[in-house]
C-alpha cells in the first residue's frame, strides 16, 4: 500500500451514503413539486407562510406526496424549531419530553414546530395530550397522515387544526423528480421512451417510491443499452397498490364500483372490480356487495339481477380465486347494464315509516283465518273473496287495517320489467275503483 493512502477505519468521521431521496430533499418550499394548490404564494399554506404565521395543521395525503418535506420547511420559513415524532414509534413518555423542551423555549421566546407522522395512529388520550399545549401556543402542531382525518382524529383535535389535502403526484411532477435524479448522476437514467412513461406509472403518484427505484437503475454499470419496458421491470420490484383494506381505500373503491355499477358504465365498474381485487379486497365481500346491489338498485327492474349476482358469489365459493373472479367480472358486467329502479327499496322505507307510526292496528277481519267456531262467530273471514276464483283474478277487497287510508308505498318506474308492473298495477286500479262504485250503489239500492 502507498504511504500517500491512510487506511480506511470502521470507525472513521466519514458518513454512510445518503438515500438519492434524501439527496434530493427539497430546500425550499418553492421546490416542493406537485402540491402548488397548497403551497403557491395565492394558496392557503403559501398566504400563511407569505404573513410569517403558521397555524397547527394536519396535511393528508398518499405516501411520497411530501408531507415531511412540507413540514421542515415551513418550520424553517417561519423561523420555529423543528420537533419530529413517529406516531409508530412515540408514546406518552416521549410527548411529555417534547412539551416539556417547547415551554423552555417559549420561555426564551422560540416557538416550536412539532410533526407528527402518521399521526392517526395515536390514540384517543394520546391525541388529547395536545390540546392544552396547542391551545395556549406552546406547540405549532403539524400532523401527517395517510387516512382520513374524519375518521380517525378526535373532534376536539380537529377544530383546533386546518386541513390541508395533499395531492399524489401527477405525470408533471414525477418527470421533474426524473430530471433532478438525473442531473444529480450526471446523466440519464438507461431508459427508453415507453420505459420511462412505465416507470412514472409505476411509482403510482409516490415520489419517494420513484426516487428509490431510479436509484436502483443509477446502480447499473455506466453504458448501460436503454432499457424497455421488459428490462425495467426485470430490474426493479412492482409497486404493490395503495390499498387498506380496513381503511379509507377500502371504503372508497368500493363507493366507485357500487356508483359505476349505478350509473350503468360497465366499464368503470370492470376497472374498479379490478382495483379492490389486485389491491387484495377479500372477494366474497365483493359478492356480498353486489347482491345487495341487484336488491338496491335494480331490484324488480330486472328479477333476474339478484340470481346473476348469488350465482357469482356461489361461483366463486366453488372455484375459488383465480377462475372464481370471472363468475364476479360477469356479474358485475349484468348489473352495471340491467335497468336500474330503487322502487323497492323506497316503498320498503316508507311501508317500514308507516308501520311505525299506525302502531298495533290489527288486519281487516275479511282476511282473517277462522279456525274456531267462536272466531267464525266475530267476523273473522267473513265475505273474504279468493282472488283466482274472481273472472279477472283480482277481488279488489282492501286489504290495509281498519281505520287506515290505502297509502301507495311501491311507485313502480318505466324501466325495464317494472313497465309492465306499472301497467298491472294502473289496470288493478281501475277495477279496484270499479268495485269501489258498484259497492256504493249497491248500499245506495238497500237504502
Amino acid at each position: 500500500m502507498s504511504g500517500d493512502s491512510a487506511p480506511l477505519s470502521l470507525f472513521g468521521d466519514d458518513e454512510p451514503p445518503r438515500p438519492l431521496a434524501d439527496r434530493l430533499r427539497p430546500r425550499v418550499l418553492e421546490e416542493v413539486v406537485g402540491q402548488d394548490h397548497l403551497l403557491a404564494p395565492d394558496a392557503p399554506i403559501g398566504r400563511l407562510v407569505g404573513r410569517g404565521q403558521m397555524v397547527s395543521t394536519i396535511l393528508w395525503g398518499p405516501p411520497g406526496c411530501g408531507k415531511t418535506t412540507i413540514a421542515r420547511l415551513l418550520a424553517e420559513r417561519t423561523h420555529l424549531a423543528f420537533e419530529p415524532l413517529s406516531a409508530t414509534f412515540s408514546g406518552v413518555a416521549d410527548l411529555r419530553k417534547v412539551f416539556t423542551a417547547a415551554q423552555r423555549r417559549r420561555e426564551i421566546g422560540q416557538g416550536t414546530l412539532l410533526f407528527v407522522d402518521e399521526i392517526h395512529r395515536f390514540n384517543r388520550a394520546q391525541q388529547d395530550s395536545f390540546l392544552p399545549y396547542v391551545e395556549d401556543g406552546t406547540i405549532v402542531l403539524v400532523g401527517a397522515t395517510t387516512e382520513n382525518p374524519s375518521f380517525e382524529l378526535n373532534g376536539a383535535l380537529l377544530s383546533r387544526c386546518q386541513v390541508f389535502v395533499l395531492r399524489r403526484l401527477d405525470g408533471a411532477a414525477l418527470e421533474t423528480l426524473i430530471d433532478r435524479a438525473e442531473a444529480d448522476a450526471g446523466r440519464p437514467l438507461p431508459l427508453d421512451d415507453d420505459a420511462r412513461a412505465a416507470l412514472v406509472a409505476m411509482s403510482d403518484g409516490d415520489g419517494r417510491y420513484l426516487l428509490n427505484m431510479a436509484e436502483q437503475l443509477q446502480a447499473l454499470p455506466e453504458g448501460t443499452a436503454p432499457l424497455g419496458t421488459a428490462g425495467l421491470a426485470a430490474e426493479v420490484q412492482k409497486r404493490a397498490p395503495i390499498y387498506d383494506k380496513a381503511q379509507e381505500g377500502h371504503y372508497n373503491l368500493i363507493s366507485a364500483l357500487h356508483k359505476s355499477m349505478r350509473g350503468s358504465d360497465p366499464d368503470a365498474a370492470l376497472y374498479w372490480l379490478a382495483r379492490m381485487l389486485d389491491g387484495g379486497e377479500d372477494p366474497l365481500f365483493i359478492a356480498r356487495r353486489i347482491v345487495r346491489f341487484a336488491g338496491e338498485d335494480i331490484g324488480i327492474a330486472d328479477p333476474e339481477a339478484v340470481h346473476q349476482a348469488l350465482a357469482a358469489w356461489d361461483v366463486y365459493e366453488r372455484l375459488g380465486s383465480p377462475e372464481g373472479e370471472l363468475a364476479i367480472a360477469q356479474a358485475v358486467v349484468y348489473l352495471a347494464t340491467a335497468p336500474k329502479s330503487i322502487a323497492v327499496y323506497r316503498g320498503f322505507g316508507a311501508a317500514t315509516a308507516a308501520a311505525k307510526r299506525t302502531g298495533s292496528l290489527i288486519p281487516p277481519a275479511h282476511i282473517l283465518n277462522a279456525p274456531t267456531r267462536l272466531m267464525k262467530d266475530l267476523g273473522y273471514g267473513k265475505g273474504y273473496r279468493y282472488d283466482p276464483d274472481t273472472e279477472t283474478g283480482f277481488s279488489g277487497a282492501d286489504y290495509f287495517p281498519d281505520g287506515m287510508d290505502r297509502e301507495r308505498y311501491y311507485e313502480p318506474t318505466g324501466n325495464g320489467y317494472e313497465r309492465q308492473i306499472t301497467e298491472r298495477l294502473r289496470h288493478w286500479d281501475g277495477l279496484r275503483a270499479e268495485r269501489r262504485r258498484d259497492g256504493a250503489e249497491g248500499e245506495s239500492a238497500g237504502h
